[in-house]
């Protein structure tokens, strides 16, 4: 009896980990495609950057304030509307590979509520509401 108790509750973790290393793992194989391919492109100059290279010698120097300012750049989620330019486009790199561990813990939920173990399930949704949160930028704190 223990040990057909045992035995199940390994079979629900390995189930549980395989799910989770599965979906992360094709999360940061697609975030580590999408930074290779975005330096390719920025490197062989694919994609136009959106400050010119040879404008950066003359702000590489300046303050994050005056540099943003002097170059257009956006700050927050605004670098989306310039993801298509060589020197943003790596960002959607770093945001795929940033967000990779969503899905996993979204996968988690179904497998959770299936065998009624509704605090996990419930862990898994906070987790995934505080990073949503996160990268929102709703609680940056007045920065």
């Amino acid at each position: 009896m223990i040990n057909t108790k045992l035995s199940e509750h390994t079979q629900q973790q390995q189930a549980e980990a395989s799910r989770y290393a599965y979906l992360l793992d094709w999360g940061s194989r697609i975030g580590l495609l999408a930074l290779v391919l975005s330096f390719a492109a920025y490197v062989f100059e694919v994609l136009t950057p959106h400050v010119p290279l040879a404008q950066l010698p003359s702000v590489w120097n300046l303050p994050v304030h005056a540099y943003l300012q002097h170059t257009g750049t956006p700050t927050a989620w605004g670098w989306l509307a310039l993801a298509h330019k060589g020197d943003l486009s790596n960002l959607i790199g770093i945001s795929l590979l940033a967000g990779c561990s969503l899905p996993p813990l979204l996968g988690l939920i179904p497998l959770y509520l299936k065998r009624r173990d509704y605090v996990y399930a419930g862990l898994c949704v906070l987790v995934v509401t505080v990073l949503v949160l996160a990268a929102s930028g709703l609680l940056t704190g007045g920065h």
